[in-house]
C-alpha cells in the first residue's frame, strides 16, 4: 500500500532553509526534498513510538511532530506559525510519532520525508476512525519531551526505537485485549467495591470450609457432629506449606491434583457412610462396584423407573459437583497463600506448632475426637491396606475352598439319618436377631413366634432354635445363602465368584449326591438367568417367571410369600414323586423397604395372585416410611410376622410325619432398623414331627420352640454345614 495524498493542504512556510531538515509538514503540492524518495508502505520505514507494539493504523489519531512539540526550534531559524493543523483530539500515547522525527537534530544524514509522514499520519487517522480500534495505554509509548535541549542527541534510545524497515504494519503485533469477563468483572468491582470484597471473602470462607469438611468427614453417620470438624488436620498444614513455596504453574497443577484427590476421597467417604448405614461395613474399593447395579434395581422396584433414573442422575451430578468444588477450593486457597506469602507462612507455622503440641499432649474434644487430626492419612492408609488384604484374600481363599471334609464321602455314607424325609431349607429375607430383641419390633415378632409355635405343637410338630452369625449384613443375601450351604465364609463378592466357580459340596448338593432325593429350588427373587443352580446342585428351578404369578409386585418382592409357598405346593410338592424332595425356598416379602406388605388371605382364594391387587394398592408406599427409622422398624417387624406366619401355616396344612423344615434369616436388616453396631446374628430353627430328627441335635443345646434365648449358643454360619452333615450320619472324607 502506498501513501495516499490528502485533499487537506497544510500551511506553507518560506523561512526554513532548504538545506536543513524541517520539522514542519511540507505542503502536499511542494516538491519532495532531494534526498527523499517517495516509496510504498512496504519500503518506507514505519514511524512509531519507542517500544510501542501496536501498528500505526490502530492509533485513532497521530499528530504531526510539530503538534507534539510546538516549542521545538530549527537550528537556525524559528517557524512558530508553521504548525500542522491539529487533528481531532484523541489520546493514543503509544501511536505518537517517532522521537527521531521530533528531535531538533540539525545534522541528520537521512532526513525523513515530511510529506510522506503527514500523509501516513492522516491515513492512520482515517483507518483508525473506520476500524474503531480501542485505546491502549502505556507510559513507555509517550513521546519524549519537546523541550529537550536543541543540540542534545539521544542516539542510543533512538537507535533502539528505530523500526525495522523490513517489517510491515501487518507484521507488527498488537497489544492483547483483556478478556470480556475480566473487563466486566473489573468494571463491576470498581463500581461496587464493598460488594466485591464481601463476595471475595465469602468465596474464600466457603473454599476453606469445603477443604476442612472434606479432610475431616467421618465414615459413619453416627459420628457426624460439629466436634468432628473443629480440629486441626495435619494434611492441610502440609498442603499449605507446599503450595506456598511452589511457583505459579506447578502450584496450580499440584492444587488441582490435590483437589481432585480430595474430592474422590470425599465421594468414597459418602459411600462408606451409605454402606455402613445399609450393610454394616465400609465400601470396598476393589469388590463393591458390582453392587451398584443391584442398588439401581432396588431403587427401580422401590421408586419406579423414573424415580430410579432421577436418583441416579442426581448422584452423578453430586459426584461431579464435589470433584469440581474441592478442586476449585484448593486452587483458590493456594493462590491466596501465594499472594500473601508472609501472612500464609506465619499462619502455617503457628498451626503446625499447635498441631504438634496437641498431638504430643493428646488433647481431645471428647473421647475418640483428638484436636490434632490425621483422619485423611489414616483413611488413605486403611483403604490401601484394604486393597492389599483383598488381593491377598483372593489367593488364600482359593486354597481354602479346595479343602472339603466331605468332598470324597461315598454317597451311601451321606445323610443316612434323614433318608426318606421331605427336606425344606427356607430363608426368610432379613430375619435377624434384632427382630426378636429390639424393643420396637420384638413385642409383635415374639407374639407371632409364640402363636406359631403353638400351632406347630397342636399339629404334632416340635422345634429347636439357635443363633448363627451371618457373613453379611443389611443386604447381599446371596453371601448368606452360599455361606450357610457351602460351609465357607463368603463375606464378599470375590469369594462368592470363587466358590461358585468351583465344585464345593453344598447342602442341596449333598442330598443330590446320595441319589435318594430330587432337588428343587423355589426362588421368586430370581428374575434372570441364574448359573449358580448347578453349583448348588438344584435339579429343577422355579424362578419368578415359572411360578405363574399374575398379581402385583410388592416393592422389590416379586410376589407374596404365601403365594410362593402355595405355588410350590401346586407345582411340586403335591405331585407324585419316586423320591423325597430336597427343596430350597427363599421367601422375599420381608425385603426392604417393607412397604407395602402383603396380607394373609384364605388359602383357597390365593389363585393366580390377582387377589393381591387391592391389597397392594391399599398398602403403604415406600416413601411413607423409608426416611423414618421408627416407622421402618415397625413395618419391618410386621413383614417378619407375615413371612413366619405364611411358612408355619403352610407347614401345618401340607406337612406330614416325614417333613423336616430348616428355616433361618440370611442377615440382619439395615443398620437404620437393626441399630448401630448391632450383631450379625440371625435365628435358625429345625422343625419336625419325628422326634428322632431333633434328638440327633440334642447336643447342640438349642432352645426348644421357634424363639432362641439370649444365651443360646452362637455359631458362625459357615459351621452349620459340617455340623449338620455329621449329626445326620455323614462320614467325613477329605
Amino acid at each position: 500500500m502506498s501513501f495516499n495524498t490528502s485533499s487537506r493542504q497544510l500551511s506553507k512556510t518560506d523561512e526554513a532553509p532548504e538545506d536543513v531538515p524541517s520539522q514542519e509538514v511540507t505542503p502536499l503540492d511542494a516538491p519532495a526534498p532531494r534526498d527523499t524518495v517517495q516509496t510504498s508502505e512496504a519500503e518506507t520505514p514505519e514511524v512509531s513510538a519507542p517500544e510501542a507494539k501496536a501498528p500505526e493504523k490502530e492509533a485513532p489519531e497521530a499528530k504531526a511532530p510539530e503538534a507534539e512539540a510546538p516549542e521545538a526550534k530549527a537550528p537556525e531559524a524559528e517557524a512558530p506559525e508553521a504548525k500542522a493543523p491539529e487533528a481531532p483530539e484523541a489520546e493514543a500515547p503509544e501511536a505518537t510519532t517517532d522521537p527521531e522525527a521530533e528531535a531538533p537534530e540539525a545534522k541528520d544524514p537521512e532526513p525523513e520525508a515530511p510529506e510522506a509522514e503527514a500523509s501516513q499520519t492522516e491515513t492512520s487517522q482515517t483507518e483508525a476512525s473506520e476500524t474503531g480500534t480501542p485505546e491502549t495505554e502505556g507510559p513507555e509509548a509517550e513521546a519524549p519531551d519537546a523541550d529537550a535541549p536543541e543540540g542534545e542527541v539521544e542516539a542510543p534510545e533512538q537507535a533502539a526505537a528505530a523500526p525495522d524497515p523490513a517489517v510491515s504494519d501487518a507484521d507488527t503485533p498488537t497489544a492483547p485485549r483483556p478478556r470480556r469477563w475480566r473487563r466486566v468483572w473489573g468494571g463491576w468491582r470498581e463500581k461496587y467495591p464493598v460488594a466485591a470484597r464481601v463476595l471475595a471473602w465469602t468465596t474464600t470462607a466457603v473454599a476453606l470450609a469445603v477443604v476442612v469438611v472434606a479432610l475431616l468427614m467421618p465414615t459413619q453417620a453416627d459420628k457426624v457432629r460439629i466436634a468432628a470438624f473443629v480440629r486441626l488436620p495435619v494434611e492441610a498444614i502440609f498442603g499449605a506449606a507446599l503450595l506456598i513455596v511452589l511457583p505459579r504453574k506447578p502450584r496450580i497443577a499440584v492444587a488441582a491434583f490435590a483437589g481432585l484427590g480430595l474430592g474422590a476421597l470425599t465421594v468414597v467417604n459418602f459411600l462408606d457412610i451409605g454402606f455402613n448405614e445399609y450393610l454394616g461395613r465400609g465400601f470396598n474399593v476393589v469388590l463393591d462396584w458390582s453392587l451398584f447395579s443391584d442398588a439401581q434395581g432396588y431403587l427401580q422396584d422401590t421408586f419406579g423407573k423414573g424415580g430410579a433414573l432421577g436418583i441416579a442422575a442426581l448422584a452423578v451430578t453430586l459426584v461431579i459437583a464435589v470433584l469440581a468444588l474441592t478442586t476449585l477450593s484448593v486452587i483458590r486457597l493456594g493462590n491466596l497463600a501465594a499472594r500473601h506469602t508472609e501472612t500464609a507462612t506465619r499462619t502455617t507455622l503457628v498451626l503446625a506448632i499447635a498441631w504438634v503440641t496437641c498431638a504430643a499432649l493428646g488433647v481431645q474434644y471428647a473421647a475418640g475426637i483428638p484436636i490434632a487430626s490425621e483422619h485423611t492419612m489414616q483413611a488413605l492408609q486403611f483403604k490401601a491396606e484394604q486393597v492389599q488384604r483383598t488381593l491377598q484374600d483372593e489367593a488364600e481363599f482359593a486354597k481354602i475352598a479346595k479343602k472339603d471334609n466331605f468332598a470324597n464321602t461315598p454317597p451311601d455314607q451321606l445323610l443316612t439319618g434323614l433318608r426318606g424325609k421331605d427336606m425344606m431349607i427356607t430363608f426368610i429375607e432379613s430375619y435377624g436377631r434384632s427382630a426378636i430383641e429390639d424393643p420396637v419390633m420384638a413385642p409383635g415378632v415374639d407374639a407371632t413366634l409364640t402363636a406359631e409355635n403353638k400351632k406347630l405343637t397342636d399339629a404334632g410338630f416340635a422345634a429347636k432354635s439357635g443363633w448363627l452369625t451371618s457373613a453379611t449384613y443389611g443386604g447381599s443375601s446371596w453371601l448368606g445363602h452360599s455361606t450357610f450351604m457351602s460351609g465357607l465364609w463368603i463375606s464378599n463378592q470375590q469369594r462368592y465368584r470363587t466358590v461358585t466357580a468351583g465344585e464345593r459340596l453344598t447342602l442341596p448338593g449333598a442330598f443330590k449326591k446320595t441319589g435318594a432325593w430330587d432337588t428343587v429350588g423355589v426362588m421368586p427373587g430370581v428374575q434372570k438367568a441364574w448359573p449358580e443352580q448347578n453349583f448348588y446342585g438344584i435339579d429343577k428351578l422355579y424362578d419368578s417367571h415359572k411360578l405363574g404369578y399374575k398379581g402385583p409386585k410388592f416393592s422389590w418382592s416379586t410376589m407374596p410369600d404365601q403365594y410362593a409357598l402355595t405355588a410350590f405346593e401346586r407345582l411340586v410338592h403335591s405331585k407324585k414323586h419316586d423320591k423325597p424332595l430336597m427343596s430350597t425356598i427363599i421367601l422375599t416379602s420381608s425385603h426392604q423397604p417393607w412397604a407395602p406388605i402383603p396380607e394373609l388371605v384364605p388359602q383357597d382364594q390365593v389363585g393366580d395372585g390377582s387377589i393381591y391387587n387391592a391389597i397392594e394398592k391399599a398398602g403403604k408406599k415406600p416413601a411413607d416410611i423409608i426416611t423414618d427409622s421408627t416407622k421402618s422398624k415397625q413395618e419391618y417387624g410386621k413383614s417378619i410376622q407375615y413371612s413366619v406366619s405364611s411358612l408355619i401355616n403352610y407347614l401345618v396344612k401340607y406337612g406330614n410325619k416325614n417333613t423336616v423344615l430348616i428355616f433361618l434369616g440370611d442377615h440382619q436388616p439395615i443398620a437404620r432398623v437393626s441399630g448401630n453396631h448391632a450383631s450379625r446374628d440371625v435365628p435358625v430353627s429345625i422343625v419336625a414331627k419325628d422326634p428322632k430328627v431333633l434328638d440327633k441335635i440334642a447336643a447342640w443345646n438349642w432352645t426348644d420352640g421357634l424363639q432362641p434365648k439370649q444365651d443360646t449358643p452362637v455359631w458362625k454360619m459357615n459351621a452349620f454345614r459340617d455340623r449338620f452333615l455329621t449329626a445326620y450320619g455323614s462320614t467325613p472324607a477329605p
